[in-house]
């Protein structure tokens, strides 16, 4: 038997056809996704806000505020200790935080805010005045939860040390680190910091369009400055605030004024009962020989 011819098959050169090149347009809008190469957590910035006991629903309401624009932040139950400033340096190296918020109150009347560089310092002392919630204020303003905001400051920051320190010492605490877990890759909101009657005043608004609009979100609040400290909730005295005044002196003051006021009101009504005319007389100091020459006038 004669085998069959086996047909070789030649394969078929495959055509290649060259793409064209696509230009991409000069400008993009700000809707389109930024195309970026995966990057590394590398600012690992953790801030750990915790308060003491006795703090109140405003107080409590103000710390909320600051954990949902912080998604950087850890919480930690009440600090229920003599001196909780000791215990709070442990406490931020247990959690691998490596910057702190804490939040005293006294006598369920007076904020104090402390915010510190853990574990070297320096830190800040503040008392916290003219306290606003989110709640309270419902301003039109709004954002995305865990998104990084832009921080704005002051020009007076960069005018004085201690500005500058408190410049940078803000700028790490309440910036969100690029590429961290929790956080939203992109902005859109601004945290304000500005001074005015050597008082920091903080704003957050809401970046509403591109053109540089803004609209107010909250929470408000100041923080007036008492003293800057070198070490971590303790230390040297960098610089103390010689503006400041005690909410104590302040309602003293103010009840000294009170009672000066009472004061003059009780010396006032004791010279009305004084120059009170008699009987038969208009006035008190009326001379009593004004009437002498009567008969003779008629």
């Amino acid at each position: 038997m004669m085998a069959k011819k086996i047909k070789k098959t030649i394969p078929k050169q495959v055509e290649t056809s060259v793409e064209e090149v696509i230009e991409l347009p000069p400008t993009r809008s700000s809707d389109e996704p930024i195309k970026t190469k995966n990057s590394k957590w590398i600012n690992k910035q953790r801030v750990m806000v915790v308060a003491s006991r006795g703090i109140t629903y405003r107080d409590r309401h103000l710390m909320n505020d600051l954990k949902k624009m912080m998604p950087h932040s850890k919480s930690e139950p009440k600090v229920d200790t003599k001196d909780p400033k000791l215990a709070l340096n442990e406490m931020c190296v247990i959690r691998n935080c490596n910057k702190c918020i804490f939040f005293e109150n006294r006598r369920r009347k007076d904020l104090y805010m402390w915010i510190s560089n853990v574990p070297n310092g320096p830190s800040a002392k503040f008392l916290v005045e003219n306290i606003h919630s989110m709640e309270e204020m419902k301003m039109h303003g709004n954002c995305l939860k865990s998104s990084r905001p832009l921080l704005s400051f002051d020009p007076r920051f960069e005018t004085e040390p201690h500005y500058q320190l408190l410049k940078e010492l803000l700028a790490q605490i309440f910036g969100v680190p690029n590429g961290h877990p929790k956080s939203q890759p992109f902005f859109d909101h601004v945290f304000s910091f500005t001074i005015l009657d050597h008082r920091i005043w903080f704003r957050n608004y809401q970046i509403v369009s591109e053109d540089g609009s803004l609209s107010e979100i909250g929470p408000r609040f100041d923080l007036n400055l008492i003293k800057i400290f070198e070490g971590s909730f303790s230390g040297r005295i960098l610089y103390s605030n010689q503006e400041y005044i005690s909410p104590n002196k302040h309602r003293i003051a103010i009840k000294h004024a009170a009672s000066e006021k009472y004061r003059n009101r009780v010396e006032a009504k004791k010279m009305r009962i004084v120059n009170k005319p008699k009987d038969g007389e208009v006035y008190a100091d009326v001379d009593v020989y004004d009437d002498v020459f009567d008969n003779v006038r008629k």
